[in-house]
């Protein structure tokens, strides 16, 4: 990789350990934690009556727990959907909060601290003022109003600057701006004059009707894309304008498991502001997506900080609960293990008043955090890049995103319950240099290629890179449509013959197949790999065992029964494995989706030590390997100036959950209580000359070429010298 490069992705993951801070560097740039609070009891919708709503709702008091918690930051509600919690002269001010002012009280107090104060305020959601200005609505192709959204294209956008040069007045280091969304749902689209005249401007075409998925729609998806950046970037130049030192982030909808609906890119919509700002919680994005979208994002916007929120409630932002200490300890960790700064949400009682226990586990938590600090430095090691293609999110998942995000959480799975480094390389900014800081690229399901990417792909593999390919890579066209040649086919070695109609697919692998790829695999036994599945005939490449197409029983074959429950296995189509030298590079084909396996209804572990067994063999060499259980997630990360590996080890040890209210079988994650205890065996490719934990209490020690410890917290680090 570029050594300047190389410079910026250390510089954006150190997080130094000392607070003595030149005046000009930004608040974001010094912060590891801090905390966003506001009310709650309005979010879906408020009557103008109801005075007792966020009465108690006081900056001075927020800023004060805050502070004493140990946060280094504060990000306070000034505008949410329905209300100003200020006096503003653009938008209604809560009725609760009579004579005062929150965000004034807020920034005095943070003055008096030494906090930056960050105003939260929101863009979409609607509520009174959406029904006060209903010529900012987004509307249907019938031309009715779109309940709940304002259209990015209209006039709102001088709304949002009268607002933000508002509270720049008020003297805020920056501005947290949520909901930049346009809709998590039908209609995707806004068919108002506004949009109709711009687009028939920029594309010289009527828009569709809707989603037809043609090229219409592809011209649609293009404006919708166009209109979010537009308003983002116009928005953050007006602050920079009035104010230049004021920062600005907008809240990322551009990761899994949002899709085209929402309006944003990967790179394109999380390079708008001063840093990249997104959420996590296993309430909305499983406890796997937590590291998962932590490494999106820093894929998204290399070289620059990130922000994660998480909150403290059980299940979801508003909710009045609070969760176990380990269990804010296991995201916490997580979160900052990967590289990002965290900010905890916190909603206060209908009232406005905050939870004292709250504070005290946060606090807590944060403590742990920042006693940490030093730990968390350093660039790093990863083996695999998890290749996400937008394309194929917007064209082949289409309206059932889950079919290609399946594959990219399959993966990402895969790897982290088997300790494989691993990070995100994206379409968008994917090039020869970052693409050859990965010893392995991962095509999961990759469906859309272009033309370009299979070139820089080629490129890679030619210059020595490894390249895994699962299920339909590369078998379909721009816009989704069905191809006759694979993309692929002179890199993967075969003629592309057909798709499979069936996902309860199987695999058989002989018992002289190259041995890591058996590893934990019963040789000629067939096993599910329910996911996507090619038929390929070889040309240049090593066929290695079978892929078998399942039984289909009559009734199946007339029609009259669902094949949604897997079959067992019929007879061979195809190899299931394709092994082809290119340049001095290799390239592996399975011809199956052992990751969509592993992301869906029946993982079973075959499947997963399929996918990793491929990438071994591929790689079989690693600088580092981790022994540990699955519940351990693991980040490695290198300082070649101390020559320090870092180990991280973030137990999520979850309690058994039992059948759900509603929604059966959608179980609820259990809460994490305790810390668990385990060993871990972390094996190198030269001997260690010292280790140590970073916790008092537990014991490193270092046997011939592996680092050995027993483990007893959720979160430890083992620092290696080499």
């Amino acid at each position: 990789m570029d050594r300047k490069v190389v410079t910026l992705l250390v510089l954006a993951w150190i997080v130094p350990a000392s607070r003595a801070w030149a005046d000009d560097v930004p608040w974001y740039q010094r912060s590891l934690v801090g905390m966003e609070v506001g009310p709650t009891g309005a979010q879906f919708g408020a009557d103008p009556s109801d005075v007792g709503y966020a009465a108690r709702f006081d900056g001075r008091e927020v800023v004060r727990r805050c502070a004493e918690a140990g946060s280094e930051y504060v990000v306070i509600w000034a505008r949410d959907g329905e209300y100003a919690y200020y006096d503003s002269k653009v938008v209604a001010k809560c009725p609760g909060l009579g004579a005062r002012d929150v965000l004034r009280e807020a920034v005095e107090e943070g003055a008096k601290r030494g906090l930056p104060i960050i105003a939260y305020c929101v863009v979409q959601q609607g509520g009174h003022y959406l029904e006060q200005h209903p010529e900012f609505a987004m509307r249907d192709a019938a031309g009715a109003i779109i309940p709940g959204r304002f259209c990015l294209n209209s006039g709102y956008l001088e709304t949002l600057k009268s607002l933000a040069t508002e509270m720049i007045g008020y003297g805020i280091a920056g501005f947290h701006i949520d909901m930049l969304d346009q809709g998590f749902g039908r209609p995707y689209g806004c068919w108002c004059e506004a949009c109709r005249k711009l687009f028939e401007a920029e594309h010289h075409a009527k828009p569709p009707g809707g989603a037809s998925w043609d090229e219409g729609w592809d011209r649609m998806l293009a404006f919708r894309y166009a209109s979010s950046r537009r308003f983002e970037r116009a928005l953050y130049q007006h602050v920079k304008a009035v104010k230049p030192s004021v920062t600005v982030d907008f809240n990322y909808h551009g990761s899994p498991p949002f899709s085209f609906e929402v309006g944003q890119q990967p790179v394109a919509h999380g390079e708008n502001g001063d840093f990249l700002t997104g959420e996590t919680g296993v309430w909305g994005f499983s406890a796997l997506g937590v590291g998962l979208n932590a490494e999106f994002y820093r894929a998204a916007t290399p070289g620059k900080r990130f922000q994660v929120a998480m909150q403290r409630g059980v299940r979801m932002y508003h909710d009045q609960t609070t969760r176990p200490l380990n269990d804010i300890r296991w995201e916490l960790a997580t979160l900052l293990a990967h590289g990002a700064f965290v900010t905890m949400v916190d909603k206060t009682g209908y009232d406005g008043g905050l939870d004292p226990v709250a504070y005290r586990r946060i606090g807590e938590a944060f403590r742990d955090a920042r006693a940490g600090r030093a730990d968390l430095t350093g660039e790093p090691v990863r083996d695999v890049a998890i290749y996400f293609s937008s394309r194929t999110r917007d064209w082949y998942g289409r309206e059932e995103p889950s079919r290609m995000f399946r594959s990219i959480q399959g993966a990402h799975r895969a790897m982290v319950l088997e300790h494989i480094p691993w990070g995100i390389a994206l379409d968008e900014n994917a090039t020869e240099a970052t693409l050859g800081a990965f010893p392995v690229v991962l095509l999961s399901n990759a469906a859309i290629l272009s033309d370009e990417e299979v070139a820089r792909l080629t490129r890679y593999v030619e210059a020595g890179g490894a390249l895994l390919v699962t299920g339909w890579s590369g078998t379909l066209g721009g816009r989704g449509e069905p191809r006759d040649r694979s993309s692929l086919e002179s890199l993967i070695g075969a003629r592309f013959v057909r798709r499979l109609d069936s996902e309860d697919n199987h695999v058989r692998l002989p018992a002289d197949a190259p041995p890591p790829l058996l590893t934990g695999i019963e040789p000629a036994w067939p096993f599910l790999v329910e996911g996507p599945a090619c038929v390929y005939r070889p040309t240049t490449a090593r066929p290695i065992g079978e892929l078998m197409a399942p039984h289909r029983t009559v009734r199946q074959k007339q029609g009259k029964e669902g094949t949604g429950w897997p079959m067992s296995a019929g007879t061979p189509v195809g190899p299931a494995v394709l092994l082809h030298q290119v340049g001095k590079g290799r390239v592996l084909t399975i011809a199956a989706s052992p990751d969509a396996a592993t992301g869906g209804e029946h993982p079973i572990v075959e499947a997963r030590r399929f996918l990793v067994n491929s990438v071994r063999l591929l790689h079989p060499s690693p600088r580092v390997r981790v022994e540990a259980p699955a519940f351990v997630e693991s980040v490695v990360t290198d300082d070649p100036s101390s020559r320090t590996l870092r180990v991280h080890l973030i137990a999520y040890a979850s309690t058994p959950a039992t059948t759900p209210a509603s929604n059966r079988p959608a179980v609820i994650p259990g809460l994490i209580e305790d810390a668990p205890m385990y060993r871990v065996r972390v094996m190198l490719s030269t001997p260690p000359r010292a280790a140590r934990a970073g916790h008092a209490g537990q014991a490193a020690t270092v046997d011939g070429g592996s680092v050995v410890a027993t483990v007893g917290n959720i979160h430890e680090v083992l620092l290696i010298q080499y």
